[in-house]
């Protein structure tokens, strides 16, 4: 079977070709001018994701979160738990974390975005650690794996079409955002079983997957799909008749997050609330070859607007800033482990994400407009459950491509080339490039996101200061001025009162009969 082979070098800083002290001060230019790169993405991506989480403090309700509020207040975290199982979606672990936010008003979701930013970081920055390792790769300068680190969240939570949704919007932070989060811890916890070596370890591992799957499927449909989807290639891959495992832990280990995510998907698809929304959906289509023609085009629509967002590709940029910097750390200082095994990858694992990535795609898109009609693929906020896969296969090839560059233009054994510094050269400043333009190309939005938040949340401040002024002293219709933010519905969108539940929502929070827009009354 063809194989992509990683293979070792000499020390770090050895004179490359005998060359004598003038190789060593290249190579060692090279390396300061590589952490150079990466500490100012580093730094650009870091000061982004430190102004969104700041940028939480800013966040004021807007669509469901009204509902969110209300309930949470009046009916307690087991309350809105139980609503939702029964009349709502029967998402019930989306539920309690629903309720577990907005308990005490909007200070968990003005928390929210800053929790995200740290439980990636640290979620991604050991999960590097952990696949390196596993590779039997050299331990990289820290500056490279947080550039890649801090680069990979700008670009999720930033560079989409969503982007307030994506880290600000706590009812879709919760469904679409989290998930990915609890799961990468999950297989964290995967492999902390796995290096422990004790059974009991194993075990439990196994008993938390089932159990972390388990909440998973009853908290986000696409991410169960996405999720069960790598997770049955992954145990299939990994087992033992391929060689690529020594036993059947990793198997073992998918298969009990397939069997949790199915079976919370089965409890949230069979509640009443999961059947009273499929009832409400009576423009629902039944598959057929035209349904499945217009899906597909849905889905090519929604590849198209990604591929438009060219800064997508700075995953691939600092994955190869982090490869060339593997290229020049020195060999692995594990010893513990059998080198010779993690040096080969085979091609048909290495390619595996790209159709995978492809089909969970789809899928969500299926979903999308069975629940939502023809404008369903619009929904940007669920792409996240397959952007972040995509993204970390971008930059996972991105570190394949730097490490093998690198180790042809390092290439100790191979005679003295004149041009090869020239090379490292160029090679740096290309990537280099790409990946502080892609840092860059987000400054605008996020300009504009926090812009926008910031003056809706004085306005919005000084709103709900009057309403809830006219409230205690007695008065029932309160209007209420809609303040548009992140592409979301607000209170008094609809035609009528009756069809308007945001509008419903929010005089139910204030404790009032109704609200209306300053200077007109609602219809009834």
């Amino acid at each position: 079977m063809s194989k992509i082979t990683i293979t070792e070098q000499g020390e770090a800083g050895a004179p490359e070709d005998g060359a004598g002290t003038g190789a060593a001060e290249r190579n060692g230019m090279f390396r300061r001018a590589l952490n150079g790169v990466s500490a100012v993405v580093a730094l650009g991506a870091g000061a982004m994701l430190a102004v969104g989480a700041f940028l939480g403090l800013y966040v004021r309700p807007t669509s469901d979160d009204w509902c969110a509020l209300w309930k949470a207040r009046d009916m307690g975290v087991l309350g809105i738990t139980e609503d939702f199982y029964n009349t709502q979606n029967g998402r019930v672990t989306n539920a309690f974390l629903t309720g577990v936010i907005y308990f005490d008003d909007m200070r968990g979701a003005k928390l929210m975005p800053a929790f995200l930013v740290v439980g990636f970081s640290v979620a991604l920055f050991f999960l590097v650690r952990v696949t390196l390792r596993a590779l039997g790769l050299p331990r990289p300068p820290a500056v490279l794996v947080v550039a890649a680190v801090a680069l990979f969240e700008a670009l999720l939570f930033f560079a989409g079409t969503r982007a307030y949704q994506a880290l600000l919007w706590a009812p879709a932070t919760i469904s679409h955002t989290l998930p990915s989060l609890i799961g990468f811890a999950a297989v964290l916890g995967a492999v902390a079983g796995a290096r422990s070596g004790r059974p009991w370890a194993r075990k439990a591992a196994v008993a938390m997957a089932v159990l972390t799957g388990l909440a998973l499927g009853m908290l986000s449909e696409p991410f169960t799909m996405v999720a069960g989807i790598f997770a049955v290639a992954a145990g299939l891959v990994c087992l033992p008749r391929f060689g690529r495992a020594k036993d059947w832990y990793a198997t073992t280990w998918c298969t009990a997050a397939c069997l949790g995510l199915g079976t919370g998907l089965v409890i949230l698809y069979t509640s009443p609330g999961a059947q009273w929304r499929r009832a409400q959906n009576t423009s629902q289509k039944p598959l057929t070859a035209e349904e499945l023609g217009e899906i597909l085009h849905d889905w090519w629509r929604i590849w198209q607007t990604i591929a438009d967002q060219w800064a997508y590709l700075g995953a691939l940029a600092v994955g190869a800033l982090l490869g060339l910097g593997l290229a020049f750390a020195g060999p692995s200082r594990d010893r513990d482990r059998d080198d010779s095994a993690g040096r080969r990858v085979p091609w048909f694992p290495a390619l595996l994400p790209v159709p995978l990535i492809a089909l969970a795609s789809l899928g969500v898109t299926y979903g999308l407009r069975s629940g939502y009609g023809p404008t369903g693929w619009t929904y940007g906020r669920t792409w996240i459950n397959f952007l972040v896969p995509l993204l970390l296969v971008l930059c996972a090839y991105g570190t394949w491509a730097g490490y093998r560059l690198g180790r042809l233009l390092l290439a100790p054994d191979r005679p003295a080339a004149p041009g090869r510094s020239a090379a490292r050269a160029v090679t740096l400043a290309a990537v280099g490039a790409l990946a502080l333009a892609s840092t860059a190309a987000l400054v605008q939005p996020m300009y504009a996101m926090t812009k926008s938040t910031v003056v809706r949340s004085a306005a919005w401040d000084r709103q709900n200061a009057r309403i809830q002024a006219e409230a205690a002293a007695g008065v029932r219709d309160v209007a209420y001025q809609p303040m548009l933010i992140g592409g979301l519905s607000e209170p008094l969108f609809a035609s009528s009162y009756k069809r308007d539940w945001a509008a419903q929502c929010a005089s139910t929070y204030y404790k009032v009969d109704r609200i209306h827009r300053p200077g007109k009354a609602q219809k009834p």
